[in-house]
């Protein structure tokens, strides 16, 4: 299972889950992993630059998520998935100027805004079947028992989109377990949060007398 302690970049949340998950664990956990799975891009197939989803987490490419799969005691542990296209725009810019250079060379003169902008879509549809998605995964773990939930990841906008795509699969309320989420669960104002004297040693003795000088 993923590492619960160390030097390690994850993201906490407390999880408000429904019935189900204790009702019946195993197929709560099938259905929602289910509904939240992975699809792979298929670039001959449509525009899509981008797939993310469920996987198992001892088998990326696995998506059909057996009864039982996940649970290791009192937690299911699953992986996020993240598939993405991106074509260098360095890439495109030399091919897009060697069409119009031979464009200009057979015809005898330059393209037009519409020819170049028709043939800068050809020239990234014909790279996006070249090139091979990137791929990465990020660990889930979940105590279905006490609803704690820990995400690997680092970027705040994919540990927001994680949190989305579990709220939306298993039926779930998520609730930060940081300072700002540990302040909105206690109804605090965020100006409750803001600095105190103490913390720069406003409240030491003398620190009037230096505040008037440098005033």
């Amino acid at each position: 299972m993923p590492l619960l302690a160390g030097t390690v970049t994850f993201a906490r949340f407390q999880a408000e889950l429904p019935k189900a998950a204790a009702q019946d664990t195993r197929r709560w956990l099938q259905r929602a992993l289910k509904q939240g799975a992975f699809k792979p891009l298929d670039p001959a197939a449509g525009a899509e630059d981008r797939s993310a989803g469920f996987v198992a987490l001892e088998d990326h490419d696995a998506t059909d998520f057996p009864l039982g799969q996940g649970l290791e005691g009192d937690y299911a542990l699953f992986g996020y998935r993240v598939d993405q296209i991106r074509i260098p725009a360095a890439q495109l810019k030399a091919e897009l100027g060697r069409w119009l250079a031979s464009f200009e060379q057979e015809h005898g003169r330059k393209a037009t805004r519409g020819e170049k902008a028709h043939a800068k879509d050809a020239i990234r549809s014909v790279l996006r079947q070249r090139t091979p998605p990137s791929s990465k995964v990020h660990d889930v773990s979940l105590d279905w028992k006490t609803g704690a939930l820990q995400l690997w990841a680092a970027s705040r906008s994919l540990v927001e989109e994680v949190a989305e795509a579990v709220e939306a699969a298993f039926g779930a309320k998520l609730q930060p377990r940081n300072l700002a989420g540990h302040a909105a669960e206690a109804g605090l104002e965020g100006k409750a949060l803001a600095p105190t004297g103490a913390l720069f040693g406003a409240d030491l003795p003398g620190a009037e007398e230096v505040a008037d000088v440098e005033a």
